[in-house]
């Protein structure tokens, strides 16, 4: 008798016996031995097959191909399962010696001679982590998958979108005996369902793993939960929910908001999103501005423009709402040379060819799932990766990629990930400031006394640092059933170093002085003495100023920054690598940016589409994965995908510039660039 414990991948009675309900195996990865799905095996796809003593088994398979079904001329990923069973499993009939041998028993044979230094390395080349092939990724055992509802296996209803399960579950005929066993676990379906789409995630499908989701996708998914359990009288803390959010989605999740607030709850928003601010009871602005130059309320109340100068002249906030202050208008740049990605299919993109202009700003967007990482982070960067450094993860399905692709030197894919796996990493370290600030203080006459060289202020080597906390300035305490508990180091203080270390100053700030300084403290500091090295300092951490990050300890550990703070830092250590060596400029990089401005401030914003400026000038090509409506407004050329998300989207809606886009009648992004 099937039990709700059958269902479940994470319990042993539902879970796949294989894989242990992982969907995943450590074994031979079909996407290394079909590396482009859009090849027919006839043109080559099964890459394990080719060269003169492995070619007979695809000159084999190609030979008996029609006896079994098989389309040899058709793209691999055109093939149906039944197909691909049998390419990968075999297939033999008793008595006919013209059986199939499949990739899994050739692999099998390759496994058994692997003592051959060939195989082996065959064997390596193609393994990896890879779909397990008794539940075909679907993570439960085969019996789970013999009940239907609807005639759909669950299986079958986690793969769909959150709108194709809506349309499924809203329309499910089922009989008198049935609904009075099921009608309220379908109600609360379907309830669950609406609020998952009012909240953006439409597009999405039930099997999607966690730690895919973006901060802002995860956030969305918990205002569910929240929404869920009808909890009233209760304080919701949201940090920047619209990370990820187009313009139209971010009305929904407004909607979602105020659903919340209407049945007795409070609801504390920390955001920049201008809708979401406009929306708000009440305004609480801090400011006016970042750092030591913030941390003021400098406003509390209802947004008007009827507000005293007194109260405008401090917010930058209202300023921008009011219009008092004009929004950043960039210089628009011409282009010539652009690449073609061609044939784009990966997820739900349709056969695409999207060209990308060189040597400008190109801003990619469309609503929420409509597939522009799909394009950009799925297939452009590791193709182009691939093309250049003949190495690298394997792109998405697509044809191929034309065009002036000799232009491009190298690319750059500044994502959100932190900038250092250490504690001990900050931003001076990853900009290379460090290494003149311990310097600097080794040249200091009490330092030279000593024999204090700079290894001596550095917390990744022995020497100066405290043998306590080994530079980190906290202890961690490993609890046996518990989350370890940190505490700031005893012996140190939280310093750092040793004491005769913090005796070495300069200018009367010793190295724990300096590293606790904000950036645009330390502009200010080094900037002032005479010394060329400490100019040279106040230089280097400029760029830092010039993305919004002037409020940033110099100390600051990197496992503290936001994503969108990760981000900003390396677009400024590309900034300070231009800066420092023109030569630089003539690789042309191509930067590939998803969503830069997260937890950016219309002030911000404005200094990061000047750092974006400066790239520009210098030769690179800038594509950015983005919603924020003035920076789509300020691009040279606008790439829109859609109309919809998920099986809906994955279209070319409009290519061209953003005054043209303007006229577009099917854009999701034209009606709001239209205001």
């Amino acid at each position: 008798q099937p039990d709700e414990y059958l269902f479940s991948f994470n319990s042993p009675l539902g879970a796949c016996p294989v894989c242990g309900g992982l969907g995943k195996i450590i074994g031979v990865s079909e996407d290394l031995v079909i590396p482009d799905k859009t090849k027919s095996i006839y043109d080559g796809a099964i890459a394990c097959w080719k060269g003169e003593s492995m070619g007979w088994f695809r000159d084999h398979l190609i030979k008996v191909a029609s006896r079994y079904g098989i389309p040899i001329f058709e793209p691999y990923c055109n093939l149906s399962q039944k197909v691909k069973d049998i390419i990968w499993d075999g297939h033999s009939v008793e008595g006919d010696d013209d059986s199939i041998v499949g990739i899994n028993e050739f692999f099998k044979w390759v496994e058994a001679n692997r003592y051959k230094i060939q195989y082996k390395y065959m064997l390596s080349r193609f393994s990896g982590r890879t779909t397990c092939h008794a539940c075909h990724g679907t993570r439960l055992r085969p019996e789970a998958l013999y009940v239907k509802v609807g005639g759909k296996t669950i299986a079958e209803l986690l793969d769909m979108n959150v709108d194709a399960l809506l349309d499924f579950f809203s329309s499910l005929k089922l009989t008198e005996y049935e609904n009075s066993i099921v009608r309220k676990a379908v109600e609360e379906i379907v309830s669950r369902l609406k609020y998952i789409k009012d909240v953006g995630l439409s597009y999405l499908t039930l099997s999607r793993a966690c730690n895919t989701l973006s901060g802002g996708e995860s956030q969305r998914i918990n205002l569910v939960t929240a929404l869920g359990s009808s909890l009233v009288g209760s304080m919701y803390i949201l940090d920047e929910p619209s990370i990820g959010l187009h313009p139209r989605d971010t009305e929904r999740l407004i909607g979602v908001l105020r659903k919340l607030r209407d049945i007795g709850n409070t609801l504390v928003v920390v955001e920049h999103d201008e809708e979401i601010i406009r929306a708000a009871d009440v305004l609480i602005d801090m400011g006016p501005y970042a750092g030591v130059n913030g941390g003021e309320i400098v406003f509390q109340g209802k947004i008007s423009d009827k507000l005293p100068d007194k109260v405008m002249a401090k917010s930058l906030t209202l300023q921008y709402l009011t219009s008092k202050r004009q929004r950043f208008v960039r210089e628009k740049h011409p282009w010539t040379y652009s690449i073609t990605v061609e044939g784009a299919q990966e997820h739900n993109l349709k056969n695409i060819d999207v060209q990308f202009p060189l040597g400008v700003l190109t801003v990619v967007s469309g609503v929420s799932g409509s597939g522009k990482s799909s394009l950009v982070g799925d297939i452009l960067y590791p193709a182009l990766y691939r093309m250049i450094n003949q190495t690298g993860d394997l792109p998405g399905i697509f044809r191929k990629i034309s065009g002036n692709t000799d232009r491009i030197k190298n690319v750059e894919y500044v994502d959100q990930n932190p900038i250092g796996k250490s504690s001990r990493s900050n931003a001076v370290t990853y900009l290379k400031v460090y290494d003149d600030i311990r310097k600097l203080l080794a040249e200091q006459q009490y330092a030279k006394i000593n024999g204090y060289t700079p290894s001596f202020f550095s917390f990744n080597q022995d020497g100066g640092r405290c043998p306590e906390c080994q530079g980190d300035g906290f202890v961690r305490i490993p609890m046996q059933f518990m989350a370890d508990v940190t505490m700031v180091c005893e012996t140190c203080g939280g310093k750092r170093f040793k004491p005769d270390i913090l005796e070495v100053r300069f200018k009367g700030k010793n190295i724990d002085d300096i590293l606790n300084m904000s950036v645009e403290e330390a502009i200010a500091f080094f900037g002032s003495q005479p010394e060329e090295l400490s100019k040279q300092i106040a230089r280097k951490l400029q760029p830092l100023v010039d993305v919004g990050l002037s409020y940033i300890k110099l100390g600051q550990s990197s496992s503290t920054l936001s994503g969108g703070e990760s981000q900003r830092i390396k677009l400024a250590w590309f900034l300070s690598k231009n800066a420092e060596d023109p030569a630089n400029a003539r690789k042309k990089i191509l930067f590939l940016f998803d969503e830069p401005t997260t937890g950016l401030h219309f002030y911000d914003v404005e200094k990061l589409l000047k750092a974006f400026d400066f790239l520009i000038r210098s030769g690179h090509t800038v594509i950015v994965v983005e919603h924020n409506l003035d920076v789509i407004k300020a691009a040279d050329w606008v790439i829109d995908l859609g109309p919809e998300a998920g099986d809906n989207g994955g279209e070319v809606v409009f290519a061209g510039t953003p005054e043209d886009m303007i006229k577009n009648g099917r854009s999701w992004t034209a009606k709001y660039l239209r205001g």
